[in-house]
C-alpha cells in the first residue's frame, strides 16, 4: 500500500537513515522499534509527508489516506469539546459540496459524447463511492463512543477545549484522528496521556476496526497486544520482523550473536592478513602475494554488530535513610476544586518498603493526591507524613520544566552541592550523557534523554520515599527495564504513578485505584487488580443482563415467590458467555487453590520462626525474619479473601 524506497537521511553529516526500503500492507499493525534517537519519529514525519528525506522517496498510491498523531502538538480552544470532534468529518462536508457542484455542472451541459463530459461522470461515480463507504448515519454516535472509550464523560462534551489540560486535548486529537478512519495510522507514543482502561480500549479499537498502523510507543504491553510486525531501527539500518515484540526481542538477541561471531571471525580474518601483509611487506619473493592481500583487505566489507553502543544506565537510587514505621498515612483525605469534589474520604495506610501504585483514569486525583502528600495544595482530612521521612519527587512534567538554553553539564551544576559537584561528569557518564553529550543544549535533546536527565535529580541527596508521577514517559524499553530494576533495589518506600500495565508488574504489591470520587486499596499486583476489575465488571454485567426474548405477555405464567434458600433461576447464557463464565471460575478455583496452599506454607514457615524465638536466646535476624514472614502471611490471607470473592460472585 505504501512504499518506503531507498530512504536516505543524514543530520550535520551523520547518516540516520540508509537506503532503507519496505512496504507498508493492508492490515499491518507494525511496531517502529529502536534506541532512544534511532529516528523512530523522523521516520514517522517523513512518511506522513512532514518531513522530506535526503534521499528515496515515500510513494503512497492516490486514495490512500494517512492519519499523524505527533507526540506533541498545536490545539486551538475556540469550540467545545463536540464541536472540535466533528471537524474529523470535515472532510466528508467537503466531498459532498463538490458533488452539489459537480452535479449543477452536469445539469448544465449538453455535450454528452465528449471526453470531458465522460471524466466528470466518471469522477462524480468515484466521489459518489467514496462518500458512501465514509459517512455514516450514526455519525454522533461513533464520537460518543470514541470519546467515552478514551475516557471523557458525556458531561465533558460542551465544555470549551480550552478548559482541557494538554493530556486530554492529546486525547481529543486522537479521537478525531481515529474518527477519520484512515488507511494508514501513524500513531507516536499515543499511550502517554491515556490511562490503563483507556490504553485497554484503544488495543481493541486497533485491533478490531483499524485498517494499516504503524506505532512507536515503549509500552511493552500494548504493542505486544496490537501490532504483528515489527521493524527495528539500528544504525541507519532496518530489521524487518513478521512477529510480534515479544518474539522479536528474542530473534533480535539471536541475530545479535550471530552478527557478533561473524565479527570475531572476521576481525581474526583482518588480523591474520594484516600480519602476513606486515611480515612480507619487505620480501621481493612475496610481493605478489603481498599486494593479493592488500587488495583482499580493501575489499572486506566490514561487519557491525547492533549493539556497538555498549554504554549502559548505571541506575542505582543511594540507600534509602532509616524512617519511621509509617510514611504515610492518610485519615479522611478529601480534595475539591471548586463545585467539583476531585475525591472524599481517602483512608489508607503506606508501610516503610512498600513499592505501591496509584492507578485510575486521568482526572481522577491520583496527580492530585501526590500534591497534597508534597503539601504543595491544601486538602481536607489528616496526611502525616512520618518521622524523618525524606521525599523525593518525580513529577509528570519534570522534563518540560528543564531549561533549553542551558547544557546538560550546567543543568546538574546548578542544583548539585557538596562533594557531589565533583563528581558530576561520573555521574552523567553512567545516564549516556559521556563526553560531548554533556555539552549538549538541553533543547536538543529527545525526549527520552530529558527524562533521564530529569531523573539524575532524585540522585543527588539520599531520600526514602521516592514518588513517581509517570516516570516511564519517553524512556525506550531497556531504560525502563534498568529503571525498574532500580526500584525493585530501593531499599525505601515507593509510589508510582503509572498506566504502564508491563512496568508496574512484580513492581507493586498493592494498588490504590482512583475513580468515582473515592480511594480504594487492592492488595496484589496490577494484573491481580485488573482481573479483578474484570470478574466485577463481568459480575455486574450478569446480574443487570435482560433476559432472553420473552413469549407474549399472555403467555407467560406468573412467577411464584422463591423458596427460602432456592437460588433463582439465572438469564440464560449463549454457549461462549458460558464457556467463557466456566473459563473464569477454573481460575479463580486454581487462584483459591494457590493462595490456600501459599498460606500453609507461610504459616509453617511462621510457625518455625517462632518456635525458635520461644526458645528465649534473642537473635535480632530470627525477630526480623519474623515480622517479614508475618507480613507475607498477612498480604496472602487477603489475596485468598479476594480470590474466594470473586469465586462466590460466580455463585450470587
Amino acid at each position: 500500500m505504501i512504499s518506503i524506497q531507498n530512504l536516505s537521511v543524514e543530520f550535520s553529516a551523520k547518516s540516520l537513515f540508509d537506503n532503507i526500503s519496505y512496504v507498508i500492507n493492508p492490515k499491518d499493525r507494525i511496531a517502529l522499534v529502536g534506541k532512544n534517537g534511532a529516528g523512530k519519529s523522523t521516520m514517522l514525519k517523513i512518511i506522513a509527508g512532514l518531513q522530506k528525506p535526503t534521499g528515496g522517496n515515500v510513494a503512497v498510491p492516490q486514495g490512500v489516506t494517512v492519519g499523524y498523531l505527533p507526540q506533541q502538538m498545536e490545539t486551538s480552544d475556540s469550540t467545545t469539546l463536540i464541536e472540535e470532534v466533528r471537524k474529523a468529518f470535515s472532510h466528508i462536508d467537503g466531498m459532498k459540496q463538490e458533488l452539489e457542484r459537480m452535479t449543477e455542472e452536469l445539469g448544465s451541459r449538453t455535450d454528452y459524447e465528449s471526453e470531458s463530459y465522460q471524466a466528470l461522470i466518471e469522477r462524480m461515480t468515484a466521489l459518489t463511492d467514496r462518500i458512501a463507504m465514509e459517512d455514516s448515519d450514526n455519525r454522533e454516535a461513533e464520537m460518543e463512543k470514541t470519546l467515552t472509550g478514551l475516557g471523557f464523560l458525556r458531561t465533558d462534551f460542551m465544555r470549551p477545549t480550552a478548559e482541557f489540560s494538554g493530556g486530554w486535548r492529546m486525547r481529543i486529537e486522537l479521537a478525531k484522528l481515529l474518527l477519520t478512519r484512515p488507511d494508514v495510522l501513524l500513531l507516536d507514543e499515543p499511550t502517554n496521556h491515556l490511562d490503563i482502561e483507556s490504553i485497554q480500549w484503544l488495543e481493541q479499537f486497533l485491533t478490531t476496526k483499524a485498517k494499516a498502523v504503524v506505532l512507536v510507543s515503549h509500552d511493552r504491553a500494548f504493542i505486544d497486544n496490537v501490532t504483528n510486525r515489527t521493524i527495528e531501527i539500528s544504525l541507519g539500518k532496518i530489521y524487518d520482523y513478521a512477529v510480534k515484540y515479544t518474539r522479536f526481542v528474542e530473534l533480535r538477541k539471536e541475530r545479535v550473536e550471530q552478527q557478533m561471531r561473524a565479527y570475531l571471525n572476521q576481525q581474526k580474518q583482518i588480523q591474520d592478513t594484516e600480519d602476513f601483509i606486515e611480515r612480507f611487506r619487505y620480501k621481493a619473493t612475496k610481493s605478489v602475494q603481498v599486494q593479493s592481500r592488500i587488495k583482499q583487505l580493501a575489499k572486506i566489507e566490514r561487519i557491525e554488530v547492533d549493539e556497538v553502543d555498549t554504554s549502559r544506565l548505571n541506575l542505582r537510587f543511594p540507600p534509602a535513610p532509616r524512617s519511621g514505621d509509617y510514611p504515610v498515612i492518610a485519615d479522611n483525605v478529601g480534595k475539591r476544586y471548586g463545585d467539583l469534589q476531585v475525591f472524599d474520604g481517602a483512608t489508607f495506610t503506606i508501610k516503610r518498603g512498600e513499592k505501591v501504585a496509584f492507578v485510575g483514569k486521568n482526572g481522577e486525583g491520583k496527580s492530585t493526591l501526590v500534591k497534597c502528600i508534597m503539601g504543595e495544595i491544601p486538602f481536607t482530612g489528616s496526611l502525616k507524613i512520618g518521622h524523618n521521612v525524606k521525599i523525593g519527587y518525580f513529577a509528570q512534567n519534570q522534563a518540560s520544566m528543564l531549561d533549553g538554553e542551558l547544557t546538560v553539564f550546567d543543568t546538574i551544576d546548578r542544583v548539585a552541592v557538596g562533594d557531589i559537584r565533583t563528581r558530576i561528569r561520573d555521574i552523567l557518564g553512567a545516564f549516556m550523557f559521556g563526553g560531548e553529550a554533556s555539552d549538549k543544549k538541553v533543547k536538543v535533546l529527545s525526549g527520552g534523554e530529558k527524562t533521564r536527565l530529569a531523573m539524575i535529580r532524585l540522585l543527588l541527596e539520599p531520600v526514602n520515599l521516592l514518588i513517581l508521577d509517570e516516570p516511564t514517559n519517553h524512556l525506550d524499553m531497556s531504560t525502563k527495564d534498568i529503571l525498574k530494576q532500580a526500584i525493585k533495589d530501593f531499599n525505601g518506600t515507593v509510589i508510582v504513578v503509572s498506566h504502564d500495565r508491563e512496568f508496574l508488574d512484580g513492581l507493586v504489591e498493592k494498588v490504590y485505584e482512583f475513580g468515582g470520587g473515592k480511594v480504594r486499596e487492592c492488595l496484589g499486583g496490577i494484573y491481580e487488580f485488573l482481573e479483578k476489575k474484570k470478574i466485577d465488571s463481568l459480575a455486574e454485567l450478569e446480574r443487570n443482563r435482560p433476559s432472553a426474548a420473552a413469549a407474549p405477555r399472555e403467555a407467560v405464567p406468573e412467577k411464584s415467590a422463591p423458596v427460602l434458600g432456592e437460588k433463582p433461576v439465572q438469564s440464560k447464557l449463549t454457549y461462549a458467555e458460558q464457556k467463557e463464565r466456566e473459563k473464569l471460575i477454573r481460575k479463580a478455583r486454581k487462584k483459591v487453590a494457590d493462595c490456600e496452599a501459599e498460606i500453609s506454607r507461610l504459616e509453617a514457615e511462621v510457625a518455625v520462626l517462632e518456635e525458635k524465638m520461644s526458645s528465649g536466646e534473642y537473635d535480632e535476624q530470627v525477630y526480623a525474619d519474623h515480622a517479614a514472614a508475618q507480613k507475607r502471611l498477612d498480604n496472602a490471607m487477603s489475596l485468598w479473601e479476594l480470590a474466594s470473592m470473586e469465586l462466590e460472585s460466580y455463585s450470587d
